[in-house]
């Protein structure tokens, strides 16, 4: 039997999904974000982190939904992802609210439903079983790929 893997669970458009804990670098608090001109519609922006130019995501709008109002519990989640090339990339995504760590047993994880998901199903790593309840476990180097960032390296943060 498989160990549980840890999942950091979070709130989009009332919906739960699940992004696995070795991804996540830090949750910070939502902050100012620098326009960065002809990007991707779901590139909210850029932020300084510590120094590093960091590109922030909205997760609702890369799943073909309007963009996440920001509330009181909306949170930016740093992940590290690696890319197509074997990159390792650093992305900010915009959550409503950040849930709770939790431990997903692989025997509670099922594979992506073939139809009915309301994102693509490529962009789903699986289902969790939480509680007698489904959340999405997301493909997080699949959310990121194909998405533009690239050129945000280059940009000047204004202060």
């Amino acid at each position: 039997m498989d160990a549980p893997s840890q999942y950091l669970t979070f709130t989009l458009g009332g919906e739960t999904f699940a992004i696995g804990i070795l991804a996540v670098k830090e949750i910070i608090g939502y902050t100012q974000l620098t326009d960065v001109p002809m990007m991707s519609d779901c590139i909210r922006g850029v932020i300084n982190l510590r120094g590093a130019v960091v590109t922030v995501m909205d997760l609702a709008v890369r799943f073909g939904r309007t963009p996440a109002p920001v509330g009181k519990r909306t949170c930016i989640v740093i992940v590290e992802v690696e890319d197509a090339d074997g990159e390792r990339q650093v992305i900010g995504v915009v959550v409503d609210a950040v849930n709770a760590v939790l431990d997903i047993a692989a025997e509670d994880i099922e594979p992506p439903p073939a139809f009915g998901a309301r994102i693509q199903k490529d962009l789903i790593a699986g289902m969790g079983k939480i509680n007698g309840k489904f959340v999405i476990l997301l493909a997080m180097d699949k959310v990121v790929a194909g998405i533009e960032t690239a050129a945000v390296g280059d940009a000047e943060l204004v202060e």
